[in-house]
Parts: C-alpha cells; sequence; structure tokens
C-alpha cells in the first residue's frame, strides 16, 4: 500500500504533468459518461497504443477518445509530444485536438469525432472502397499533400510526422482527410533540416530507407511515406504483405518496374 508521502508525491507529479501539457484537462468522471464507461459499443478501434473510443458530451459535442494503454510502448512523453505539438497547430487537414485527461492511472487524449473513421477502413476493403471514386481519392489525396505542406514548411517550426499511413489519416463527414497520431513526430528549429536517432518509431513498410537502416530522418522521410500511401490510395492494396508471385517483388518494386 502507499504510504501517505507517496500518495503526496504521486499528487504533486500529476499537477506537474497537468500544468506541463498547457492544454484543456477533462475530468475523468465526464469522458467515462461519455463513452458510457468505455464500452464495447462504443470502441472505434485501437492500435499499439491502446484503444479508441467515441463519446459524446453533455452539451452534445461528438469526440473521439484514445486511451493509452498501460503496456503501450508509447507512454507519458508521447502522449506530452503529440499534446504540445498539435495543441498549436490549425490547418483544416490536421486532426483537432480538444483536450487531455491524466487522472487514475488514465492517459487520455479527446480529439474532435471523424465520423468516417480512417483511411485504411476504406481503401483495404474491397466493398467500402468503392465509395471512393477517383474524384474524392484525389481530394483525398491532396489534403493530405496540403496537411504535410503545413507541417515541413508553414507552421512555427518544421514538424515530421514519422508515423504517416493509412490508419493516421482521418476522414471527416464529407470524406476530407485529416492527418492524426503525432506520438512519435519531431520537431525541428532554425535550419535544421535533418535529425538521427538510435530508436526507431514508426511502422515498417513506410519508413524510408536511410530511416530504417540508419537512423537519419527529415521531411524526406515523411515524402517518402506519402508515396507508399499513394501507391495504396492508387492500387487499394496494402504494401506490407505485397507480394507478386512472379517478380518477387513487393509494391514498391513493381512499380519501380513499371517507370
Amino acid at each position: 500500500m502507499c504510504t501517505t508521502l507517496e500518495k503526496t508525491e504521486n499528487n504533486m507529479e500529476m499537477h506537474q504533468e497537468r500544468e506541463d501539457l498547457e492544454l484543456p484537462m477533462f475530468e475523468l468522471a465526464i469522458i467515462t459518461k461519455a463513452t458510457n464507461n468505455f464500452s464495447l459499443s462504443n470502441k472505434l478501434g485501437e492500435g499499439g497504443f491502446g484503444a479508441v473510443y467515441q463519446g459524446t458530451l453533455a452539451d452534445g459535442q461528438e469526440i473521439a477518445v484514445k486511451r493509452l494503454s498501460n503496456i503501450s510502448r508509447q507512454g507519458l512523453n508521447e502522449l506530452k509530444n503529440e499534446v504540445s505539438l498539435i495543441a498549436n497547430l490549425q490547418h483544416r487537414n490536421l486532426v483537432k485536438l480538444l483536450g487531455c485527461c491524466i487522472e487514475a492511472n488514465e492517459k487520455l487524449l479527446i480529439y474532435e469525432l471523424m465520423p468516417n473513421k480512417s483511411l485504411d477502413y476504406f481503401i483495404f476493403d474491397q466493398s467500402r472502397s468503392e465509395l471512393l471514386d477517383w474524384s474524392k481519392r484525389f481530394n483525398i489525396i491532396c489534403g493530405i499533400a496540403r496537411g504535410l505542406l503545413y507541417l515541413h514548411q508553414d507552421s512555427r517550426l518544421r514538424i515530421i510526422h514519422r508515423d504517416l499511413k493509412a490508419s493516421n489519416v482521418l476522414l471527416d463527414h464529407e470524406m476530407n482527410p485529416k492527418i492524426s497520431d503525432f506520438g512519435l513526430a519531431k520537431t525541428f528549429g532554425g535550419d535544421q533540416t535533418e535529425g538521427n536517432t538510435k530508436r526507431l518509431a514508426g511502422t515498417y513498410g513506410y519508413m524510408a530507407p536511410e530511416y530504417a537502416s540508419e537512423g537519419l530522418f527529415s521531411v524526406k522521410s515523411d515524402v517518402f511515406s506519402f508515396g507508399i500511401l499513394l501507391l495504396e490510395i492508387l492500387i487499394g492494396v496494402r504494401n506490407r504483405g505485397f507480394y507478386h508471385l512472379e517478380s518477387g517483388l513487393n509494391l514498391t518494386g513493381c512499380m519501380e518496374t513499371m517507370e
């Protein structure tokens, strides 16, 4: 059992964490009620970070709640990173973060609800993909490109997303794309254009070769990921898992042979 001193220290740490985030804080009771106690019927999906739930606040606003799992590799630092980055970003092709909650061992991010889920929900499903005609796909591609351009050139700091993929592109009620999940993003200041890391983070199949092999990342890393995503949107198959029997090539390899 925790001693009184340990409880006091934990409360002080939690208070400091809330101050560091500099974002509207939601009470856990409010989010629990909004999501019907994180019921399975309200669950939108799940990733390596944990689960995402839909909910409705008392004023009728619909929200999506990203609930960080206790066993996730993404911890408080990644949550703080995502909050500090996206809280100061304003662009029509970036998902809007409404607030967060750190209470009773829960780490939650509260976003605007994207009613049409994520891009992978459509492009990799044979029946749902038919809902995306070429004009819609073109609009999605252009929207993602505009969002990346803002991150790389027009925001206050140059931001490298490092995990751009179909599941991290959300779609609003008009099928407009919004880039999400900035837990692994990195910022560059001044004239810095390239970074290096010994801890690779991201999704295999979308990683640029120089990043996967040497840990080098830059705006080119996101451009490579965007290129893979572009192929997936156009062709409707995942880069990971695609294998051409005759040539023995993956998706990108097949495209190179067609040039």
